[in-house]
């Protein structure tokens, strides 16, 4: 299969975003996840102009399929109410793209390289690996707190560490989303999240 894009790197970088029939966000689909759910006849249905088209074979009488795919579709089936709004996972990735790639002690900005998981509460003093319990911070600023609490190591937060929502998450994990994703998306946050986007 080929695909009509703007160059080579688009091919790869560029996602579908996949709901359930209800229209619950599920996930990030790749283009080749797109097209089985195309060609198993499992798209309930689609929003958005075409971002990507697939060219398929040539059959007897001389003409090659065509394939258009939507920036956002609805697969058939519902998911399970239980999987609505799932923790994201807690990864260094991630948490840096939560606090926007800045030490929440010193303010400055860093390199993903540049970054370290910090606890608030030490885990040597019961604090817990979970995201209301960790910023990011420069190798600097986490070497000065120490095995401390921001208050004994006179070092306030500059925001408050908090687990992003599974739309959050969607956001902050794809650096390539298209307008009409990131419009679907943004509409599905709640209102002071929505604030904090523009």
């Amino acid at each position: 299969m080929l695909m009509e894009v703007p160059n080579r790197s688009d091919l790869h970088s560029t996602r579908v975003l996949s709901l359930d029939a209800a229209g619950r966000i599920l996930d990030w689909i790749s283009w080749q996840d797109a097209v089985c759910l195309y060609v198993r006849d499992a798209v309930a249905w689609t929003l958005g102009d075409p971002c990507l088209t697939v060219h398929g074979g040539i059959n007897r009488a001389g003409s090659q399929s065509l394939m258009h795919l939507h920036p956002i579709i609805a697969s058939t089936g519902h998911c399970r109410d239980h999987a609505i709004d799932p923790a994201p996972a807690l990864t260094n990735t991630a948490l840096f793209a939560r606090d926007r790639h800045i030490c929440l002690y010193c303010g400055n900005h860093y390199s993903r390289g540049e970054l370290t998981r910090d606890h608030v509460m030490p885990v040597s003093k019961g604090g817990h690996d979970e995201w209301e319990n960790v910023v990011s911070a420069c190798l600097a600023c986490n070497l000065k707190k120490s095995n401390r609490t921001p208050q004994q190591a006179h070092m306030p937060l500059l925001a408050v560490p908090y687990r992003p929502s599974w739309v959050e998450h969607l956001i902050l994990s794809n650096r390539n989303i298209l307008a009409d994703q990131m419009e679907f998306l943004v509409s599905h946050l709640p209102r002071q999240r929505r604030a904090a986007l523009a």
